[in-house]
């Protein structure tokens, strides 16, 4: 078996929502907010670098996955939300090493490809 030597120093959950699930992810939001110690990004209404539809972006500790995430699994009112690790390779963060809590959707993964490439 490989060695393990990736190091997780945090997660992210994108929370995608439209014009008509936007009251849905302000709760979603709200209740993160309210339960747990993260950190809420800002709101884009658009599609963003590799993410397809609106969302925001939730950030926590490797400690607060077993909190954060469960809460998710059973709060999130229908909503598509992607968690992955932060471990510095953002193609493998959010394509081969992510969760989906719902549809998983298209990322643009080539828009990644081409960040990392950036010296």
């Amino acid at each position: 078996m490989k060695e393990d030597t990736i190091e997780i120093t945090g997660f992210h959950a994108h929370v995608y929502f439209d014009t008509a699930s936007q009251d849905v992810a302000a709760r979603v939001r709200e209740g993160l907010g309210a339960r747990f110690e993260v950190q809420l990004g800002r709101w884009f209404d658009k599609p963003i670098g590799p993410h397809p539809k609106g969302m925001y972006q939730v950030a926590f500790l490797p400690n607060q996955f077993d909190k954060v995430v469960p809460w998710l699994m059973l709060n999130r009112e229908g909503l598509d939300i992607l968690v992955h690790p932060d471990t510095g390779d953002v193609v493998a963060d959010h394509a081969v090493h992510s969760l989906w809590l719902g549809k998983k959707l298209d990322l643009n993964i080539e828009f990644l490809r081409q960040i990392r490439t950036v010296p």
